[in-house]
């Protein structure tokens, strides 16, 4: 488990990382998400004992990382795929951090293989692709089999079957038992791997929520679709709901959810083509809730029509 308790981070007159406080527990994916500047690496360096903390606590397992004795096998983290000495070969990097936590050479095979690189083992890490790194920093973190994996932005250069790859990976972790803390900026991934979302603005909580109910918070309502769009909108009115129409003839509902709706144009015999429920996107929900927190932003070009 990760626990963040009133965490603060001053570098000089800079605060990154403001009285933060959360819970990463085990058996989830844990999204930590938050604009450029939101204090995510901080947070996560002071996690692995990179940089001290000014004040509160940031503990792994109930410890700091730095009280530790083997942390790979209590925690496995990739934070910077690309440093890496170059001229060292892959299976020697891995059997380094290996030997630094008394873990055996056969792991360092297993992991390998696991994370597809088996067949470079030999090769040096300067001719590797960022994609390529990115498997390797994995493995890396997976060498000890810790039940606490940290990664920031797994994903980079990642080609589809790579990021496919990725996100099974991470929830089959999770459903080991494990606690798995991802910080990325790709909502679209987020929304397909993570169960819990941790999202930071300016070093402070913002949200800390599963990914289904940030969706019904930014609830958008209900999309109707009928032939007899008039007389649907005056049964719906009548019926409480507020209504919206569409450019295309559909109308969006508040008030009333999918049951009643289906229900009041059963009773009146008004025919329906479509009822959709529709929620923000994580990316839309993610905008509301960080706009106030972006410190770096340009204004949106309007695409010629």
């Amino acid at each position: 488990m990760i626990e963040v308790r009133e965490l603060t981070k001053r570098y000089g007159g800079t605060t990154a990382v403001d009285h933060l406080s959360f819970v990463v527990r085990p058996g989830t994916v844990t999204g930590f998400l938050g604009p450029n500047g939101a204090g995510k690496s901080t947070t996560m360096r002071v996690l692995l004992g990179l940089d001290k903390a000014t004040s509160g606590a940031a503990l792994v397992n109930g410890d700091r990382y730095t009280a530790l004795r083997r942390p790979m096998r209590e925690v496995g983290a990739l934070l910077d795929a690309g440093a890496v000495q170059g001229g060292r070969r892959a299976f020697d990097h891995l059997g380094w951090l290996a030997r630094s936590n008394g873990i055996g050479a056969r792991r360092v095979t297993e992991v390998l293989e696991q994370v597809g690189l088996a067949g470079v083992a030999r090769k040096r890490v300067g001719g590797f692709s960022l994609g390529m790194r990115q498997r390797l920093g994995i493995a890396a973190a997976l060498l000890g089999d810790p039940g606490v994996l940290m990664f920031d932005e797994p994903v980079n250069g990642l080609d589809p079957d790579g990021v496919r790859w990725i996100r099974e990976l991470m929830r089959a972790l999770a459903a080991d038992g494990r606690t798995v803390l991802i910080s990325s900026h790709l909502m679209s991934e987020m929304e397909l791997t993570a169960d819990r979302l941790v999202i930071i603005g300016r070093g402070r909580l913002i949200a800390d929520t599963s990914v289904r109910e940030l969706a019904d918070r930014f609830r958008r309502g209900v999309l109707v679709r009928s032939p007899r769009p008039a007389e649907l909108t005056a049964a719906l009115t009548a019926a409480g709901g507020a209504v919206e129409p569409m450019p295309d003839g559909a109308v969006t509902v508040t008030g009333l959810d999918v049951a009643a709706i289906g229900d009041m144009a059963a009773a009146r015999g008004i025919p329906l083509y479509e009822v959709t429920s529709h929620s923000a996107s994580l990316e839309e929900a993610y905008m509301e809730l960080t706009a106030d927190s972006t410190e770096f932003g340009a204004p949106l070009e309007r695409q010629a029509s």
